[in-house]
């Protein structure tokens, strides 16, 4: 078992200098920084409590399950502290990025299926000790898989995970409709019955889609049509005649996943033996064959945020409509998650 750090992390501002920004959220900035007494470059994610101040249960989980959490694949926090009006969470530095910012810089078309087998390995392996220990993680997807310089894979962003064991019982489902749409499991979606760490197993079958894709399924449509069409259409998956380039037990190991009653999908345990993952190459594999000749992370961050401001200043009315879709929604059926 990896530990995050036998290091204490000082729990001052004064202690840190703060470089460029390398990631964004609603109501977090995170930033390459430099711990100033270990001369250590980590990451600092800044929370905007003021901004927030409707999901403090929601930051309050995230630091605690960051902070005790203990796995080689699980991105870990060295500390947290007040700042101000701000909250500091200070993690290791994961230079690659996001595996969604790495196919949006270099592999708009999606990754070869080593690559895709060796990521996927490595976030089962860290949803099988989340579901050991009791939560579901809730949010599985591209831009929460994180890569290091060595190549190294860590699962990220708990500010939605939830520990089924809350209240010191074994419940055996959550009630609670969180997570994003084109990943969400059509169980999430209904909110009939609850929902156990299978639905974790559905975002995994996604993000096998996105990472081959470039995209996740129904990704171009306003959340009220992915609704409906997760809900009404078949499971997507992995086409026999468009994807010829993909593996028979890469597609038969989507199609595990995406199977709408979550009692019929495998558990994170016996996904991981799939045959499948036969094909899963080192941590050195991958800084080699995705992340050499890349640019730096905060670059690559910045070139992405002006295409995404262009983008949305030429699409501006259709946005327009995607807002008035997505209020709709809100009023009729109080998907209220989908305005924060």
């Amino acid at each position: 078992m990896e530990h995050i750090s036998d290091k204490r992390y000082p729990v001052n501002a004064e202690e840190y200098k703060l470089y460029e920004e390398v990631g964004e959220g609603v109501s977090a900035t995170v930033y390459r920084a430099l711990c100033i007494p270990f001369n250590e470059i980590v990451a600092i994610k800044v929370l905007d409590l003021e901004r927030c101040n409707n999901d403090l249960d929601g930051i309050r989980r995230e630091v605690q399950t960051m902070s005790l959490i203990d796995h080689p694949n699980l991105l870990g926090a060295h500390c947290s502290f007040p700042n101000g009006r701000d909250l500091w969470l200070v993690m290791p530095y994961m230079s690659g990025g996001s595996c969604l910012h790495i196919m949006k810089s270099a592999y708009p078309e999606g990754l070869e299926e080593p690559v895709i087998a060796t990521l996927l390995r490595e976030v089962l392996s860290a949803l099988l000790y989340l579901h050991a220990h009791g939560h579901i993680h809730r949010d599985v997807k591209a831009g929460n898989i994180l890569i290091n310089s060595s190549g190294a894979v860590k699962l990220a962003d708990f500010g939605v995970s939830a520990c089924v064991f809350d209240t010191g019982d074994r419940q055996r489902s959550r009630n609670t409709f969180v997570g994003t749409p084109c990943w969400m499991a059509p169980e999430v979606m209904q909110q009939l019955h609850g929902y156990n760490f299978k639905a974790d197993i559905w975002s995994f079958g996604i993000t096998a889609l996105e990472l081959a894709h470039g995209h996740a399924p129904f990704s171009k449509y306003p959340p009220m049509k992915v609704l409906l069409m997760t809900l009404q259409n078949a499971p997507p998956g992995l086409d026999y005649e468009r994807d010829k380039r993909f593996s028979k037990s890469f597609k038969e190991m989507v199609a595990a996943c995406l199977v709408k009653d979550p009692k019929k999908r495998p558990t994170s345990e016996k996904l991981l033996k799939h045959r499948f993952f036969k094909n899963a190459r080192s941590n050195e594999y991958l800084a080699r064959t995705i992340l050499d000749g890349l640019a730096p992370l905060g670059e690559r961050f910045r070139m992405l945020k002006a295409k995404d401001a262009d983008f949305l200043v030429q699409n501006k009315v259709m946005n327009e409509d995607k807002e008035q879709l997505s209020h709709v929604l809100v009023q009729v059926l109080g998907l209220s998650w989908l305005e924060n």
